[in-house]
């Protein structure tokens, strides 16, 4: 185990893979489903930290609004397996109108979750000691995120105040462009020939301030870029690779463009970043853990993490958008034919914990049991379960407070 991972010793760690109860009984987390969980799957869900590096947190962004209703963010955590997860929300889901509604929508949607998280007797993670804290203590945590630095609106002081505010995880880029622009989003027309200079600007920040700087939805010119840029690790939190299809021809066409290929994902490699795996294009969990072990052929067992982009609340309507709907769903999808019902109705693979059809137990006890049957080690999965993330996230936070 590396020392990033856990505060467990290699000894406790050996002990509890061998299927043992005695790391079930260390983790209540482990407890909620025992009798439908492997008790060697129970086991390394107890060892190791299991990080989703990019779940979207789906809160109120209009001051009348906040906090929205309250949600069971702990429950659904405990339920997962998950220590922690990186928790996130955007801006830009509905058009901007004018300067200044980013940067309201943003304040907006941190006053919301700080509600949220203390309704849930839970604190964000702000270093590697908070992550292991929180881990030795068995309470769930977060790391704070934001997809899009589109609050900017080319004021780079912002990114001080959204940093004393508990943002510890910046997507540089989402799906529609900032009013000033970072950088080429991979899904549209390339207009700014990869990292714009406000965007060099912003990265320089973040690896001043401390906050981990998330690549995904930059093209290959902006990361290539933007490594240039970046004097500390970085983060690119749900992709997959370009080779890795699925079954499902629509949802292949339609998600291609968010891959990346295996040049791509080696030069973040190579700069010592770490790559998360979606769930998207995963029919079920041992596909998923297919789609891992691919990532691991190509950059090795220390560069890939898990990034779902999923959700572990309720579905219901996007902040300030169109009601549900995500740039993934079919046409016609009406998010009521998934699992569950009544307010935790989906469709399957909206929500963390019901990411595949059938699935009987929560998220990361599902990962780990479908990575033991791929092949994957203890000690392999501490390191794709959390153990990579940890490390980028410490030396992106190290030596600030």
């Amino acid at each position: 185990m590396m020392k990033s991972q856990s505060a467990w010793s290699r000894r406790e760690f050996l002990t509890a893979v061998t299927g043992t109860s005695a790391a079930m009984m260390l983790n209540p987390l482990a407890g909620w489903a025992i009798n439908e969980v492997d008790p060697r799957v129970a086991a390394i869900v107890a060892a190791t930290m299991g990080i989703d590096t990019h779940n979207h947190i789906d809160v109120p962004l209009t001051q009348a609004e906040v906090p929205g209703p309250t949600i069971d963010l702990a429950g659904e955590m405990k339920r997962s397996g998950l220590s922690a997860i990186c928790m996130t929300f955007a801006v830009d889901y509905q058009k901007l109108q004018k300067t200044g509604d980013a940067y309201d929508r943003f304040l907006n949607g941190l006053t919301s979750m700080d509600k949220q998280l203390a309704q849930n007797n839970m604190k964000r993670s702000l270093n590697l000691a908070d992550l292991r804290t929180a881990h030795k203590n068995h309470q769930p945590t977060v790391i704070q995120s934001v997809e899009g630095a589109h609050f900017l609106e080319g004021h780079l002081e912002r990114l001080a105040e959204a940093y004393n505010r508990g943002l510890r995880h910046l997507g540089l880029l989402h799906d529609n462009d900032a009013s000033v622009p970072l950088g080429d989003v991979f899904t549209n027309p390339p207009n700014f020939g990869g990292l714009t200079a406000f965007g060099a600007d912003v990265i320089k920040e973040c690896n001043r301030l401390g906050i981990l700087v998330d690549l995904s939805h930059a093209s290959a010119d902006t990361v290539a870029a933007a490594l240039k840029v970046a004097t500390r690790p970085v983060l690119v939190s749900h992709t997959g690779l370009d080779s890795r299809l699925g079954q499902n021809p629509f949802m292949a066409n339609m998600m291609r463009p968010r891959l990346i290929s295996k040049e791509h994902a080696q030069v973040v490699a190579d700069t010592g970043g770490v790559i998360g795996v979606w769930t998207h294009l995963a029919d079920s969990p041992l596909e998923y853990a297919q789609n891992i072990r691919a990532l691991v052929d190509v950059i090795g067992i220390d560069h890939v993490c898990i990034g779902t982009d999923t959700k572990l609340t309720p579905s219901g309507p996007r902040p300030g958008g169109d009601p549900g709907k995500r740039h993934d769903d079919p046409p016609g999808d009406n998010h009521k034919d998934g699992p569950g019902s009544g307010k935790n109705q989906g469709r399957v693979g909206e929500r963390t914990n019901e990411a595949w059809k059938d699935q009987k137990v929560g998220f990361y006890y599902a990962v780990v049991d479908a990575m033991l049957k791929t092949g994957f080690t203890g000690e392999e999965i501490g390191k794709v379960g959390g153990g990579n993330f940890c490390r980028v996230f410490d030396a992106a936070t190290k030596g600030h407070h």
